[in-house]
C-alpha cells in the first residue's frame, strides 16, 4: 500500500490514517483555526518603529472590545507607551485568561504615558449601527488622551481624525500599543459587565459578558431583552418580534382568518 507523508510531522502515514486526520482537521471550527493562527503572530514594536522612522514622536495604540456583544456598550481604549517599551506576555486580550489580562493591565497602567477609555451605549449602537459606534468610541478615546498623539496604530480601522494613522489587520496581535489598548478596554468592559450583572442578574452577564452564548440566548428567550440590550442585533430582535404573541383582539385558539 502506498504511503503518504505528513509534512508537518515529517512522518509517513497510511492513506486511511491520513484521511482520518484530514477529516478531523476539517471539523475544527473556523474560530478555533483563527485562534491557532493568531497564536503564531508575534506582538512587538515593528509598527511603532516604522511610525517613528517616518517622524512620529507620540504614538497611540487604539482598540475596541464588545463589538460583537448583544448587551451593553462597545468600549474603546487609547494607550501611549514610551518608545521601545516591552511587556512580556502582552498580546490580544481575547487570547489571555482573566488573571493575565488584569495583571498586564496594571503593568500597562504603570508604564503608559497616557491612557483613555470611551464607551458608546446600546441605544446609540442601535441608532447609528455598530460599525459607526465603534468608530465614535475609538475617536472619543483618542480625543480624551491627556496629550495629543501624532500617529495612531489602529486595529483594522481608520478614523476621521487628522493625525497620521496605520490600520493593521490583527493589530492587537502584532502591535504592543494596540495590544495594550485591547487589554485596557477588555478589563474595563468586563468590570462593567460584572457591575451590571448585579442590576440584571437574570442574564448571567458576569460569565458571558453580554455575548451570544447559549446561556445568554436562553435567558433572552425566557425574560426578553432589557433596556441595555442591542435591539438592532438579530438574536435580540427575534425575541421581540410582533408575531411572537397574538394581538390582544385575536383569539389564540383560532386564526383571524377563521372568523371571516
Amino acid at each position: 500500500m502506498a504511503q503518504l507523508t505528513d509534512p508537518a510531522l515529517n512522518l509517513k502515514l497510511e492513506p486511511e490514517l491520513l484521511a482520518e486526520q484530514l477529516a478531523e482537521e476539517e471539523s475544527v471550527s473556523a474560530a478555533t483555526r483563527k485562534l491557532r493562527m493568531l497564536r503564531t503572530l508575534v506582538c512587538g514594536n515593528k509598527y511603532e518603529k516604522a511610525a517613528r522612522s517616518q517622524g512620529a514622536t507620540t504614538i497611540a495604540g487604539v482598540d475596541e472590545v464588545g463589538r460583537g456583544a448583544l448587551f451593553g456598550p462597545v468600549v474603546a481604549a487609547a494607550v501611549i507607551l514610551p518608545p521601545d517599551t516591552r511587556i512580556r506576555g502582552l498580546r490580544d486580550s481575547k487570547q489571555l485568561v482573566r488573571e493575565d489580562r488584569e495583571r498586564l493591565a496594571k503593568v500597562v497602567e504603570c508604564k503608559a504615558l497616557a491612557i483613555s477609555i470611551a464607551e458608546v451605549d446600546a441605544e446609540t449602537i442601535d441608532r447609528v449601527n455598530i460599525y459607526q459606534a465603534t468608530r465614535i468610541a475609538m475617536s472619543s478615546a483618542v480625543a480624551r488622551l491627556s496629550f495629543a498623539p501624532d500617529h495612531l496604530l489602529i486595529d483594522a480601522m481608520r478614523l476621521d481624525l487628522e493625525c497620521a494613522q496605520t490600520s493593521i489587520i490583527y493589530g492587537d496581535s502584532l502591535s504592543i500599543s494596540i495590544a495594550a489598548a485591547s487589554v485596557i478596554a477588555k478589563v474595563y468592559r468586563d468590570g462593567r459587565m460584572r457591575e451590571l450583572d448585579r442590576e440584571y442578574p437574570q442574564y448571567g452577564l458576569a460569565s458571558h459578558k453580554g455575548y451570544s452564548t447559549p446561556q445568554h440566548l436562553a435567558a433572552l428567550e425566557k425574560h426578553g431583552p432589557c433596556p441595555l440590550h442591542r435591539k438592532s442585533f438579530s438574536p435580540v430582535a427575534q425575541t421581540t418580534l410582533p408575531w411572537d404573541n397574538p394581538l390582544p383582539s385575536e383569539d389564540p385558539t383560532c386564526p383571524s382568518a377563521c372568523s371571516a
